[in-house]
């Protein structure tokens, strides 16, 4: 239901062109930790809107915002108990109408998260199939089942929550449901007609109301195995682990899935056909294996997923390549860009995950920066542009039920959830209005990392971030498809073109490059050239323009010397 004051709809986003998803750079706002208004200590949308300047001048093109639907907050929004609302701890419609229509004025596309695998236990829905008795239709839009055992005691298969523990929850009258992640979090039955109706309505009430398309949580778990048959048995998985599809091969990836996003495509593309903007559907697909993975992204179906191999991946040249190949490879088979992620708010930091301290800010900076450079779409996680680290929460502040539902085996996912430090020398740096304490601590030391205090550094990985970020909209070399690999790049060292879309350049027409440790060898000068050291300095002879280094480097024009866990882009020469 829509108040009348509610009634205004956003403007039309900036032009663009039809295909802008296929480059882009989007910024994923976690929107419980991006900016507080009201002095709750908890971020908003209305937060949100008075730090959009901030975010067009860091250069993004898209906002992809994390729940801010109704819920009890057991999952913070990942739990839905209206998925057409806002929930007051956020706002209102109004304000997520007026986001909408500054962030289009402004030139930014945005982008709502979308939650289909489950409901919180708190939507009506789930409240009537609680109060109704086993076999009554009202149970059929959820996954219950009777128990195994004579007494029906024993859950009804073997499956764990991702959270830990089981995937199963008895009620008093004796049957179970299923619930993939928290209790408070049970799973829809998409092989039923009225969940599948009521999620195109929930499509198109944001569509109206003028949102550019729906990051889609889980996209990979909607369908279960139709006869709930028993994963392999003796495999033992981390509660926050990824990709599961192999040791869970009845629950993720289960192929009745694509049926559902063709019909989504297909009610997409009708809203872009009226008028010519394009709405975007991308998955949050932890598929292991490329292959399967593209399926997702057939013509036909998603517009983009996100490609989490560079997230896992050891920082090494080779498995740096192996797995953008392994990418490259299957999603161009299919027609369909790669859409590149290092972070997210489910996972540890890059600066903690690449050993924390100076080593670990070094490589995050340096693979921030080589991923910039690859071609497909570039998914910032609010933070990464400061290079904030993975904070230590006290147990006594933790609040994901990922620490509750594993018996404190886990720590969870709140050290990558820590609220944005914006200005000032101490807790809570702008976030909140001074003296309010943020729903997740703080670090005492943040005063450098603020925002504020980047922009004034030239050192610093926001404006590094702001400039290739630049790069990327203004030159010809990073708005095209094309990567040619540098092939005599030895171990420890990972270098490729960027190719002018146009240039018809061919992989052997520029002279021969190659990257040893302490001698110079030739990088030819056909293109932006990337260069990633990994493992130990590296010297470079190479002719051109230093264009952005992610740390300091020594560079004279004609030969480079290259520190261990630093990359540069190097433009071409001046004509």
């Amino acid at each position: 239901m829509i108040d009348p004051d509610d009634a205004d709809r956003p403007g039309s986003p900036a032009p663009g062109g039809a295909d802008w998803w296929r480059r882009a750079v989007l910024y994923q706002v976690y929107v419980r930790s991006f900016a507080d208004s009201d002095g709750d200590g908890v971020g908003d949308l209305p937060g949100l809107r008075r730090h959009l300047p901030v975010l067009v001048e860091l250069g993004v093109d898209a906002l992809w915002i994390t729940p801010f639907y109704r819920s009890p907050m057991a999952d913070h929004g990942y739990d839905v108990a209206d998925h057409r609302d806002v929930d007051p701890l956020f706002g209102r419609l109004a304000d997520l109408d007026a986001l909408l229509a500054e962030a289009a004025a402004a030139g930014l596309r945005v982008l709502v998260d979308l939650v289909p695998n489950h409901s919180s236990a708190a939507h009506p829905a789930f409240v009537e199939a609680l109060a109704a008795p086993p076999g009554d239709p009202r149970r059929a839009l959820y996954v219950f089942r009777d128990g195994r055992g004579a007494d029906g005691a024993a859950p009804p298969n073997n499956w764990r929550s991702v959270f830990g523990g089981p995937a199963w929850t008895r009620v008093p009258d004796g049957q179970w449901y299923l619930h993939l992640f928290d209790a408070a979090q049970p799973d829809w039955n998409w092989s039923h007609p009225a969940v599948r109706a009521d999620h195109e309505t929930t499509l198109r009430f944001w569509l109206d109301r003028g949102v550019d398309g729906f990051r889609i949580d889980v996209s990979h778990g909607l369908v279960k195995d139709a006869e709930l048959r028993d994963n392999p048995p003796g495999v033992d998985l981390e509660p926050d682990s990824g990709f599961r599809d192999g040791a869970e091969p009845h629950v993720w990836d289960q192929d009745g899935v694509h049926e559902i996003y063709r019909s989504w495509r297909t009610l997409t593309e009708g809203y872009t056909a009226r008028d010519g903007r394009a709405r975007v559907l991308i998955g949050e697909t932890w598929v292991s294996d490329p292959v399967r993975l593209a399926r997702y992204v057939r013509p036909d179906e998603l517009h983009l997923t996100f490609s989490f191999s560079l997230l896992g991946a050891p920082f090494t040249s080779s498995a740096w390549r192996a797995a953008i190949d392994a990418e490259r490879d299957a999603l161009g088979a299919v027609g369909a860009a790669a859409t590149w992620v290092l972070a997210n708010h489910d996972v540890v930091r890059p600066v903690g995950r690449y050993g924390g301290g100076a080593v670990g800010e070094r490589r995050a900076r340096a693979a921030l920066l080589t991923m910039l450079a690859l071609p497909g779409v570039a998914v910032l996680y609010q933070g990464d542009e400061l290079a904030l680290p993975q904070v230590e929460v006290a147990p006594a502040d933790r609040r994901d039920p990922v620490w509750t539902r594993s018996g404190g085996t886990s720590v969870g996912r709140d050290g990558a959830r820590v609220p944005m430090p914006w200005s000032g020398d101490a807790p809570p740096y702008g976030f909140s209005a001074d003296g309010v304490r943020p729903w997740l601590p703080q670090p005492a030391d943040w005063a450098a990392r603020t925002v504020l205090a980047q922009a004034a550094d030239p050192m610093s990985t926001w404006l590094l971030v702001r400039g290739a970020l630049t790069l990327r909209r203004s030159l010809p070399h990073l708005r095209g498809d094309e990567l040619r690999w540098r092939d005599d790049v030895p171990a420890g060292c990972l270098a490729f073109d960027r190719l002018p879309p146009a240039s018809g350049a061919e992989p052997g027409s520029a002279s021969a490059s190659g990257c040893t440790a302490g001698t110079a060898t030739s990088v030819g000068p056909s293109g932006m050239t990337c260069v990633m050291a990994t493992d130990g300095p590296v010297r470079l002879a190479i002719s051109g323009r230093l264009a952005l280094a992610s740390g300091p480097v020594g560079y004279d024009g004609a030969t480079l010397d290259l520190p261990a866990d630093t990359t540069v882009w190097v433009a071409p020469p001046a004509p």
